[in-house]
C-alpha cells in the first residue's frame, strides 16, 4: 500500500512563507512526476505545480516567481516552498504522485490547509 503525507500547512499572513514536504511511502519502486494541486473555484482541482523524475518541473502562472518546487530522490519527498503568499493562495493543497510499485497508479495525500490572512 502506497501513502503519501503531507506537511507543513498552516496561518500567515500576505507576504509571509511556508514550506509543504510530502512524503511517499510502503510498497514502490519508482515515483514518476509529482506535483502539488489546489481546488479551483467550482472545486476542480488545478495545478500548482509539478516536476518530473528528472527535475523538469512546471509551474501555474499565477505561482510563478513567487513559488519553487523541489524533490529529494532518495527520500521520496516532495518540497513546496512557497513565498509572498497572498490571500488569493488560501486552500487545500494536495500532493499527487505518479508510482511505479507493484502497481502503477496515481495517489493523493490527504491534503494540507495554507491560509493567508491580508
Amino acid at each position: 500500500q502506497v501513502q503519501l503525507v503531507e506537511s507543513g500547512g498552516g496561518s500567515v499572513q500576505a507576504g509571509g512563507s511556508l514550506r509543504l514536504s510530502c512524503t511517499a511511502s510502503g510498497k514502490l519502486f519508482r515515483i514518476d512526476t509529482m506535483g502539488w494541486y489546489r481546488r479551483a473555484p467550482g472545486n476542480q482541482r488545478e495545478l500548482v505545480a509539478s516536476i518530473a523524475a528528472a527535475g523538469v518541473t512546471n509551474y501555474a502562472d499565477s505561482v510563478k516567481g513567487r513559488f519553487t518546487l523541489s524533490r529529494d530522490n532518495a527520500k521520496n519527498t516532495l518540497y513546496l516552498q512557497m513565498n509572498s503568499l497572498k490571500p488569493e493562495d488560501t486552500d487545500v493543497y494536495s500532493c499527487g504522485a505518479a508510482i511505479i510499485g507493484p502497481t502503477i497508479g496515481v495517489y493523493w495525500g490527504q491534503g494540507t490547509q495554507v491560509t493567508v490572512s491580508s
